[in-house]
């Protein structure tokens, strides 16, 4: 096992693109890493440039200490898994799993030994002498895994591996994954695009936007304090509700749509009359057919009513914009009625210029 150390990685493509802008990032020995980000952030590039496929155009790559920046990818130590397993069609289950140890000039008995052992960790006992089109995605991915298994690398790289597989099967191997990295303590460092695949499994997350990290941090870190507004949109199974609103004088609110909302504890670092974005999660609102007493609640219309199983998400249209609310399954809405939202105070985030406050 060995930790990952970046600094100040760049790589730069023909024609002025740059994939990667002064990345700088450590994975700590044995942790799990998510690289999270919509399609073309960067993350696959960087993953390559760690294994040496791609080669870094500045800056750094450290595993265990050691500079590997301009070593070649066999020696570097360090097992991937690809988003299409990169399995041999013609090769047996045995021989894929065997096949870097071979590569390796380990002796055949000792290989043989090796994949079986390895199979037999991770179910495939019986199916050694099958070949990868004889078998099923969540099998495939298996061998993937037991490929990268064989060598004992300090590290495993993982570029999107659970992305072929159907909705139900991915949770299962999603499970397997984590339980399977606990186990063997590898440091491990997996690019995904999928944030609950994120949330599920990391240790700690870096969120990617055009070649830079723009934060990590752990699962709920991430989730409960983005730290700009690029992040709030993007992480959630449903986005964060990101309103225009404007810094009252005194008394500690926020007019969002003409409505005053309490602003929570960042109100301290702001300035009466101040331009803000009013932050809150679907989650952490409240649904109500009526205004309530106290005011402080945001009125619209009903629009849309998505049935999520057991919850219901509830998108409002009013003065302040588009407002979603995540409410219980048997919350009583329907398109057309009027609504109001009412956000939770101790749950309220404020950004400036985009950047959070506080």
């Amino acid at each position: 096992m060995a930790a990952i150390h970046l600094s100040g990685l760049t790589k730069d493509y023909p024609g002025g693109v740059r994939a990667l802008d002064g990345i700088d990032l450590t994975v700590a020995d044995g942790e799990f890493f998510a690289l999270l980000g919509p399609s073309g952030c960067g993350k696959t590039t960087l993953l390559r440039t760690v294994a040496g496929l791609e080669e870094a155009t500045g800056g750094a790559v450290r595993i265990g200490g050691d500079d590997v920046t301009r070593t070649p990818p066999g020696r570097r130590d360090v097992a991937m898994v690809f988003q299409d397993y990169a399995l041999f069609p013609h090769m047996t289950v045995a021989d894929n799993i065997a096949y870097p140890l071979r590569i390796r000039k380990v002796p055949a008995a000792r290989r043989r030994d090796k994949a079986a052992e390895t199979a037999r960790e991770l179910g495939l006992g019986d199916h050694l002498a099958r070949r990868p089109g004889q078998l099923s995605g969540g099998q495939q991915q298996r061998v993937a895994l037991a490929r990268a298994m064989a060598c004992h690398p300090s590290a495993f790289l993982f570029d999107e591996p659970l992305s072929n597989l159907d909705a139900r099967l991915r949770l299962e191997a999603r499970t397997f994954l984590k339980r399977l990295q606990r186990d063997l303590r590898v440091t491990t460092v997996f690019v995904t695009h999928d944030q609950a695949e994120a949330l599920a499994l990391a240790d700690r997350i870096a969120v990617l936007e055009a070649g830079r990290v723009r934060q990590t941090g752990t699962p709920t870190e991430i989730f409960r304090r983005p730290a700009n507004t690029f992040v709030a949109s993007f992480i959630g199974s449903t986005p964060m509700n990101l309103l225009p609103g404007t810094v009252e004088r005194g008394g500690g609110h926020v007019t969002v749509g003409g409505v005053p909302l309490p602003a929570g504890p960042a109100r301290a670092a702001l300035t009466g009359g101040e331009e803000v974005v009013y932050g809150i999660r679907p989650e952490y609102l409240t649904f109500s057919g009526t205004p309530g007493p106290g005011g402080g609640a945001l009125p619209g219309t009903v629009t849309v009513v998505e049935n999520m199983g057991s919850t219901q998400l509830v998108t409002l249209e009013g003065p302040a914009g588009t407002v979603q609310v995540v409410v219980p399954e048997d919350t009583p809405a329907e398109p057309g009625g009027a609504g109001y939202a009412v956000p939770r105070s101790d749950r309220v985030l404020l950004y400036r210029e985009g950047q959070l406050v506080g």
